[in-house]
């Protein structure tokens, strides 16, 4: 399942990504810190999205209360996971 999340309270914008069977295909974000975005996106894909959501959820970027990779298992759980 492909999926495009409007990001809230991140530099980046959106997050592109596709999920089948549990596993994380394929991970883009639009914007943002783009190096440290592109190594987030090659480490989660071909992981459980258990896994991610265990590993990144409530991650903080500075003084904010999110960051890209928070924002990312937000949009695993608006898909549902």
């Amino acid at each position: 399942m492909k999926y495009v999340y409007k990001t809230q309270g991140t530099c980046s914008t959106n997050i592109e990504l596709e999920v089948e069977n549990n596993i994380v295909k394929e991970v883009a974000f639009w914007g943002g810190c783009n190096g440290n975005l592109q190594g987030i996106s090659r480490l989660v894909t071909g992981m459980p999205v258990s896994d991610v959501i265990t590993k990144l959820e409530g991650i903080r970027c500075g003084a904010r209360s999110t960051s890209c990779p928070d924002q990312l298992c937000r949009a695993l759980h608006e898909m549902g996971f």
